[in-house]
This record gives C-alpha cells, sequence and structure tokens, in this order.
C-alpha cells in the first residue's frame, strides 16, 4: 500500500515543529537574557506575543511556501530561505505589537535577541534534523525501490534517480529489460534482472516499489507492469503516455526526479499512517506490559513440560518481502519443525500454502493415549486463546508488524507463492486481521485467505482496523481457534 504525498507544507510537519520549538526557545532565552531568570508567561503581553508569534509562523509557513523543498536545499539555500522565515515573522510580529498599541511596552533587547537566536536556533536544527533524515534513509527502514529501464536510458537514469532521491530509497538494484546485463552494474547500482527475469527476481526480494523509465511503445511493459500491480507493488510510470487502468488506483507523483503515474493496490495519507503507527504504539505498550505478567504463567509450564527456551523466534516475512524475526512464547516441544514433516498429511489447508491440524501433538502438553484418545494439555488452550502471540506485540512496538494486518508466511510458505499471492504482502503483516475474524479455524482454502486479506488492503481504513481489533477480542473469547 502506497503512502500517497501530502500538501506541500504539511508533509514537512517535522520541520515546522521544529521552527516552534525555535521561536519559543529564542523568546524564552531572550527573555532570560534581558530579565533574568523569571517567568515570561506571567506577562500578558511577553506570553500573548509568544502565542501570535506562533500562528504568524504557521501562516508564513503556508502561505509563502517557506518549507516547499526543504530537503532539496543546500546549506546556502537553507540559509537564505531560513532568513527570509525569521525576517517575515519578525517583521508581522513587530506590526502586531504597533497594532495593539503595546510596541513601547515590549522590549526592543528581547525583540533584538529574539530574532538573531531564532535565525541561529532554526537554522542549525534543521541543518541537524536533515543530517539525522539523511542517515536514517539509508538504513533498513528505508523504502525499497526497483529501477526498470533500457540500455539507451539506462546511465542517464540512474543519475537522474540519484541526484533526486530526497525520500532516500533503499535501491534495491537496476533491471534493464532489453539486454541480459546482471552481475554488471551502472553508477554503483548493480543490474539485478532482465525483462525475463524481473518477475522471479521481485518475488524473491524486498521490493516496495518499482520505478518504470522506458519508451512508450516498448512491447509487452503493460504486462509486467500488470503483473507487479497483481503482487501488490508500487509501479511508478514515467508520465510521458500511459493508459489508464480502471480498477487500479492512479495519481501522477514526482519520484527521483521523474513525473510519473503511480499505480498501487490502496494508498493512505502521512496523517492517516501516522493514526495507524500511533495505534500500533499504544497497543504494543499495553501488549508489552501484558506480556510481562504473562511470563509468570507460561515461564514455569515451559519449563516444567519442555526444558528449552521460553520463547520461540521464527524468520518471516513481512512487506513486501522484507524478512524480519517473529516472537512468541514457544508452545511446542524442541523438534517441532521436524516433526512438521511427517504430519504434512494431515494439513488441512489445500496446496500447504499454510500448515493445519486437526490435533497437533508437538505442542506440550499435547498425547495421543494408547487407546487412540487424544489428550490436549495448557499450552493447547494458550493458543487456542492467542496467548503464544503476546510477544509479537515487541514485533509491533519495532515497526516489523502492525496491530491489524495480514498473517506474516514463513519463508517455505513464501516460496510457494503465485503471483497473486504477494498482494498480500503489500502492507506490514499483523498480529490480526480480516481473515482471522472471518471464521479463522474455518477457512482452509488459501485463495480465501488471500481474497480476504487483497480485500482488507484495497478497502483499508483507520475505522475498519478499530472494528476488526474488536471483533478479534470477540473471536478470541469464543475460542474460535487460531493459525
Amino acid at each position: 500500500m502506497y503512502k500517497k504525498d501530502t500538501k506541500k507544507w504539511l508533509k514537512h510537519a517535522d520541520f515546522i515543529i521544529i521552527d516552534f520549538i525555535c521561536l519559543q526557545l529564542s523568546m524564552v532565552v531572550a527573555y532570560f537574557i534581558r530579565f533574568g531568570f523569571g517567568n515570561p508567561y506571567a506577562d500578558d503581553v511577553y506570553r500573548n506575543v509568544d502565542i501570535v508569534a506562533e500562528l504568524i509562523s504557521l501562516f508564513v509557513i503556508i502561505y509563502f511556501e517557506t518549507m516547499q523543498g526543504i530537503l532539496k536545499r543546500g546549506k546556502y539555500q537553507e540559509f537564505v530561505k531560513t532568513l527570509h522565515q525569521v525576517v517575515l515573522v519578525s517583521l508581522l510580529n513587530i506590526g502586531y505589537l504597533y497594532i495593539i498599541h503595546r510596541a513601547d511596552v515590549y522590549s526592543r533587547t528581547v525583540m533584538i535577541w529574539s530574532i538573531v537566536l531564532y535565525f541561529a536556533f532554526d537554522y542549525s536544527f534543521r541543518l541537524i534534523w536533515k543530517n539525522w533524515l539523511n542517515k536514517r534513509g539509508c538504513g533498513t527502514s528505508a523504502r525499497s525501490l526497483l529501477l526498470v529501464t533500457v540500455s539507451e536510458r539506462a546511465e542517464r537514469c540512474v543519475a537522474t534517480f540519484e541526484a533526486n532521491n530526497y525520500e532516500k530509497f533503499h535501491v534495491a538494484g537496476l533491471v534493464i529489460l532489453d539486454d541480459d546485463k546482471v552481475r554488471t552494474s551502472v553508477h554503483g547500482i548493480p543490474v539485478v534482472a532482465s525483462g525475463k527475469t524481473l518477475i522471479e527476481y521481485v518475488r524473491g526480494a524486498w521490493v516496495d516499489e518499482v520505478l518504470v523509465d522506458v519508451p512508450d511503445d516498448l512491447e509487452g511493459i503493460d504486462i509486467l507492469k500488470d503483473k507487479l500491480y497483481t503482487m501488490g507493488i508500487v509501479v511508478h510510470r514515467r508520465l510521458i503516455n500511459v493508459v489508464s487502468a480502471s480498477r487500479q488506483r492512479q495519481f501522477v507523483e514526482n519520484v527521483g526526479g521523474f513525473t510519473v503515474l503511480t499505480t498501487s493496490i490502496n494508498c493512505a495519507s502521512p496523517l492517516e499512517l501516522l493514526c495507524k503507527r500511533l495505534l500500533d504504539i499504544l497497543g504494543g505498550l499495553v501488549g508489552t506490559a501484558l506480556t510481562g505478567v504473562l511470563c509468570l504463567v507460561m515461564v514455569p509450564v515451559i519449563k516444567t513440560q519442555s526444558p528449552g527456551p521460553v520463547f520461540f523466534t521464527q524468520e518471516r516475512v513481512g512487506k513486501n518481502g522484507k524478512r524480519f524475526q517473529i516472537y512468541k512464547f514457544r508452545t511446542m516441544y524442541m523438534d517441532a519443525e521436524e516433526r512438521k514433516k511427517e504430519l504434512m498429511e494431515q494439513n488441512c489447508v489445500k496446496d500447504g500454502m499454510m500448515f493445519k491440524i486437526d490435533f497437533d501433538p508437538r505442542i506440550i502438553g499435547n498425547k495421543v493415549l494408547p487407546d487412540g484418545t487424544q489428550k490436549s494439555g495448557f499450552m493447547d488452550l494458550a493458543r487456542r486463546l492467542s496467548l503464544d502471540e503476546f510477544p509479537q506485540f515487541l514485533n509491533v512496538l519495532k515497526g516489523d508488524m502492525s496491530l491489524v494486518g495480514t498473517r506474516p508466511p514463513t519463508v517455505d510458505e513464501y516460496e510457494k507463492y503465485q503471483l497473486h499471492h504477494h498482494a498480500r504482502l503489500a502492507t506490514k503483516p499483523g498480529i490480526t486481521g480480516m481473515w482471522q475474524v472471518s471464521g479463522r479455524s474455518n477457512i482452509t482454502d488459501f485463495e480465501e485467505v488471500v481474497r480476504l486479506d487483497t480485500k482488507y488492503i484495497q478497502e483499508w481504513t483507520y475505522g475498519l482496523d478499530i472494528r476488526i481489533l474488536l471483533r478479534t477480542v470477540a473471536v478470541v473469547l469464543k475460542r474460535e481457534g487460531s493459525m
């Protein structure tokens, strides 16, 4: 799912907050310089000026667009733009004092020091914050983007993108459609696939988005684009002459210096994603606290019935193929993975795309008695109540998972995926999701799981997450099982 760009001024909310803090800090420090360490907010005049100055600053940012292109600006350009911001805010602030006839009461020393400190603080912190964003953008938390082009455009495409990579994409590699140049590189970007191997590469790699820069008349490009869309990958097509598809979400964007038509299974605004992340953090904190309480019960049972580690970790496949380690309470015997092969014939899920059996003897405490009677232990109940999944709240806090999403597949399950199965990985995996609250114990058709997960991504809203969370509580209390 694509994070759609927002309004020019709103998308720099972090820099706006920095500006507000620097403005307020400068006025407080200026007051201290003139009057000593008193309370500037105790005086009506100074308190009102401080409040109005923040409103003036917001007006300047919106009306004069002083934050536009802030990530693209060098130190000198930032110096000029910051000075522009400070001068406009200061002049309007002085004008406010004259309008309310308080200019003779407000200290000129405070005003001058406020202007000087505002510029010094704001300029310094803008550079510091941009430097931090640049370093963070090169890490594993950045979005992964694949460049797709042809031989004659390869060098220009890479050079243009690198010169304009202000969003700090992690470049997964370069695909040259009309020639097999795998194991070579262009400006340091490795060529990872050709037209024939593009889809296979994407199936096994972490790719969030694809930027396509090819001639309009290139044969087969629309078929490739449709296959990528089917997999849930966001596709940016350089905007020259493109054909719109009725069911696909499409909008014009600017990516890496190219004007593109972006195609995605769905999109969300930064505000919507921020609300979802805040909900994840809140739920993650509560869930982690409850995990600590559960340890008082789970740890003694695990240690006495099956010596070994309390927590189970396993590599799972997350959003668009990104790998991560998932955490759970260990509810199975230590040889569970080896015994899984012996039990595959009992798998209830068609095609073996997931693993689910009616009675799992690998679960701690589960036994088949000599007379054939099946006896369940405490850990079987814990799994039905989803108590074993509480450590996943740590994954939510880390950002690997969300409270609501799609079930993260194991690596061996992921390797069996067909193209349209990849669409269910177009969002972060979740502790719960659409199919889990739609009869999770009764659904044994993986295609139905994919349909429900894809439906969740296509219809996602913040309200839908809340409804799923409420329904999850009801499902767990009814002990309808889990997978």
